[in-house]
């Protein structure tokens, strides 16, 4: 068995969870942008070169609206802004990752994050083909929901109110997921805490990338604090 086979055995078990996420989610959103008059060609070639839920999900009231390209730079920076402190954590994970390591940057996710994070490459085991087949397999499970979607949705018409809070409610299942498996909650409260008073202070539309500083700031203050209860 040669060391890519071992690797995808080792990294498959750890994206079941995303899998029944990720085909739930996937399908919202293909149903969602099939509702607005786009085939299952969009929803494939969106989930493959674009590949962020939550902007995906965005993006429908983008395209439904008109394209406009510095209002979508800036509305896709807003979003996903945490992704930039997701690349910079993650920056010696993916050391001596050679060519694989273009996609591992593009394909970190929420979800992909945190397994990362938790998940690690078993004893013989190539930790960059590790981290790149949990990588790929969740983004295929993305994919194949979203065109699940776009088909089911184009040949199924019903009343898609609420079905985007579906990726709301996997944000929770996260945030739940990350406090219980580790007994440092420092981090989470600090990111709580920013949020809620940033969301307070600048409202619903602008908070996020002034939280994103807050918690930056407050982590490197307590950055000593935090590692000892690493320890």
């Amino acid at each position: 068995m040669n060391e890519k086979t071992k690797a995808f055995r080792a990294a498959f078990p750890h994206t079941i969870p995303v899998f029944t996420g990720y085909i739930v989610l996937g399908m919202a959103y293909g149903i969602l942008l099939s509702s607005k008059g786009y085939s299952f060609l969009w929803s494939a070639l969106t989930s493959l070169f674009i590949y962020a839920g939550s902007m995906q999900f965005v993006s429908i009231s983008l395209l439904a609206a008109g394209f406009h390209p510095l209002y979508a730079c800036l509305m896709t920076l807003m979003v996903n802004a945490r992704h930039l402190f997701y690349g910079i954590s993650m920056l010696s994970e993916f050391q001596r990752t050679g060519k694989k390591k273009p996609y591992l940057i593009f394909g970190l996710t929420d979800e992909t994050f945190s397994i990362l994070c938790s998940a690690k490459a078993p004893a013989g085991i190539d930790k960059g083909w590790f981290m790149f087949f949990i990588t790929l397999l969740n983004q295929i499970y993305w994919v194949c929901g979203s065109v699940l979607g776009s088909v089911l949705g184009s040949m199924i018409r019903f009343n898609t109110q609420g079905i985007d809070f579906a990726l709301t409610a996997l944000f929770v299942v996260i945030f739940i997921n990350q406090w219980k498996s580790t007994p440092n909650h420092i981090p989470v409260l600090i990111g709580l805490t920013a949020s809620v008073l940033c969301r307070i202070v600048f409202g619903s539309s602008n908070f996020i990338i002034p939280a994103m500083i807050a918690i930056l700031i407050l982590v490197t203050v307590f950055q000593n604090k935090i590692e000892s209860r690493n320890t």
